[in-house]
């Protein structure tokens, strides 16, 4: 299993990242986290995605080519 932290401001750009992801084969994992970056004004979005793959972990792996 992989894991990737989606991160962005929130807006739509954020959502369609996720749902990309999800249309890719990641699932969910855990709740949505929000922040106000007050140095910027605005709010900031983290999601956790997980994702069974067939091949050995490595650290070179891009995860989001998974």
């Amino acid at each position: 299993m992989i894991y990737r932290l989606l991160t962005g401001d929130d807006n739509s750009a954020f959502c369609h990242k996720v749902s990309q992801a999800l249309s890719n084969g990641w699932s969910l994992h855990g709740a949505p986290s929000y922040a106000f970056d007050a140095g910027h004004g605005v709010m900031r979005c983290a999601q956790a995605v997980t994702k069974e793959i067939d091949i050995p972990y490595s650290p070179e792996m891009k995860l989001g080519d998974q």
